[in-house]
C-alpha cells in the first residue's frame, strides 16, 4: 500500500511542477492556489509513504517519478524538444527507479 501512496505522491509532485509554469510566478491566483495544495499533497503522502519504506528509496523514487513526468509532460504540453539525448536520459531515470524498486524487496 505504501508504494501505491508513494507513487500517487510522485504523480502530485508532476502536478505542483507543471502547476509552477502557469502560476506566472505566483501572480495567478487559483493555479497558485492549485500548485501549492499539490505541493502540500505531496510532501504529505511522501512522509506516509516514509513510515515504512526506506528514506533514501522513497525520496528517490519520488523524485524520479516527478522528473519523469514533468519532462514528458513539458513535451507534451509546452512542445519541448524531445530529442534522443533527453528520452535515453528519461529512460536511465526509469530505470533506476525500477532498480531501487527490485533492490529494496
Amino acid at each position: 500500500m505504501n508504494w501505491i501512496v508513494l507513487v500517487i505522491a510522485g504523480l502530485c509532485e508532476v502536478g505542483w511542477a507543471i502547476g509552477l509554469k502557469y502560476t506566472e510566478g505566483f501572480t495567478r491566483f487559483w493555479p497558485s492556489v492549485g500548485t501549492v495544495a499539490a505541493m502540500l499533497v505531496s510532501v504529505a503522502l511522501l512522509g506516509v509513504a516514509m513510515r515504512s519504506l526506506p528514506v533514501g528509496t522513497s525520496y528517490a523514487i519520488w523524485v524520479g517519478i516527478g522528473a519523469v513526468g514533468t519532462v514528458v509532460l513539458g513535451i507534451v504540453l509546452f512542445g519541448e524538444a524531445a530529442n534522443a539525448g533527453k528520452l535515453v536520459s528519461v529512460g536511465f531515470i526509469i530505470a533506476g527507479i525500477a532498480g531501487l524498486k527490485l533492490a529494496g524487496d
